[in-house]
């Protein structure tokens, strides 16, 4: 799978200094449509080799939950050469995800 788990202690080195955009997926276990989201989170990461896609879950990393102000999940957020470029709440298709990562990058 080419997705990597963000953690406070490596977030620096796999999004800011990532050299690539990034796609960040904050979810949690207990959250349904975070579920139903993963697996084209997923598929994306894949298919789509010039991003890099990371998920950080929000009940193991509160404080990067905090800083980015997360009060909801799914929440996705596009980081362009170490900046939010794009950012969004909820469940979205296939073609929906695409169009949010491929209008951000």
């Amino acid at each position: 799978m080419n997705v990597t788990i963000i953690t406070k202690d490596n977030f620096q080195q796999e999004v800011v200094n990532a050299g690539k955009t990034v796609l960040l997926d904050f979810w949690a276990d207990w959250c349904g449509p975070c579920k139903m989201l993963s697996p084209l989170v997923d598929k994306l990461a894949e298919n789509d080799g010039t991003i890099k896609v990371g998920k950080v879950n929000v009940d193991q990393e509160s404080e990067l939950a905090a800083a980015f102000n997360i009060t909801s999940i799914p929440a996705l957020f596009v980081v362009k050469n170490g900046k939010i470029s794009a950012s969004t709440i909820g469940y979205m298709s296939e073609s929906e995800l695409k169009s949010f990562v491929d209008s951000a990058k």
